[in-house]
């Protein structure tokens, strides 16, 4: 397949690149043991996560303003810690929490496979996060992308088409010319409508060991791989 029309590759973040789950649960320990908290902190980052999509909703259908995803993540917490029937922290420790999106782990290939893909290709997200969340944690994860754009920059959360075309507009292209990365099928559903190039990258444990859904290509994409290493060497990099 001929991809020399690509001139960008945006990237899907929270579960593509970065191993939202394993990260969360670390954190949660973290501040388990400082405080003596018993936690299933596995149970409460999947609770976490699953109030996500909810919560975008909201905003998507105007039930809520435009809202950053810190903010939503920090309703979301609020929430969690009644439910879990976590008491006792103080605010400086709340907001330490909810800030624990700033410090997710890579996936063990993506910085490697990210320098190999910037060697030909401007690197950019296209997010949910917010700004500073993407900025800090690859500050802090060592993730070399050129810009940091998609949701908060066009005020549209995913798969609303506006946060795709603002991304592509904002680098200066076309939609054709730019490739969509996610380990998400949905994701790349929404971006191909929009005449985006589209490449599945597996990410089979991003929601643990019992995973069921995105564990494998559900179209033909353009690209399917099992890494941003093998992504890497099949995009000619």
């Amino acid at each position: 397949m001929d991809f020399t029309a690509i001139k960008a590759l945006t990237f899907d973040v929270f579960g593509t690149v970065v191993d939202w789950r394993s990260s969360l649960i670390r954190e949660g320990r973290e501040l388990g043991r400082a405080r003596g908290l018993t936690v299933d902190w596995a149970q409460f980052a999947d609770a976490w996560r699953g109030l996500y999509q909810p919560m975008l909703g909201r905003v998507r259908s105007g039930s809520l303003p435009w809202t950053k995803l810190d903010d939503l993540h920090r309703l979301a917490l609020d929430r969690l810690l009644a439910e879990f029937l976590v008491t006792g922290l103080g605010e400086a420790e709340i907001e330490h929490l909810n800030r624990a999106w700033h410090r997710l782990d890579p996936w063990p290939d993506a910085v490697a496979g990210l320098t190999q893909l910037k060697g030909k290709f401007v690197l950019a997200t296209l997010s949910n996060g917010n700004v500073a969340l993407i900025v800090n944690m690859a500050r802090r994860a060592g993730l070399p992308w050129d810009a940091v754009l998609g949701a908060e920059v066009a005020r549209h959360y995913k798969p609303q088409p506006q946060a795709y075309q603002t991304t592509a507009a904002l680098l200066g292209l076309e939609p054709a010319q730019c490739m969509m990365v996610a380990a998400h099928n949905g994701d790349l559903a929404a971006a191909g409508g929009l005449r985006f190039r589209t490449a599945f990258v597996a990410r089979p444990t991003e929601h643990g060991p019992g995973q069921t859904t995105d564990l494998a290509a559900e179209r033909a994409w353009d690209v399917v791989a099992d890494s941003f290493i093998d992504l890497a060497a099949r995009l000619g990099c």
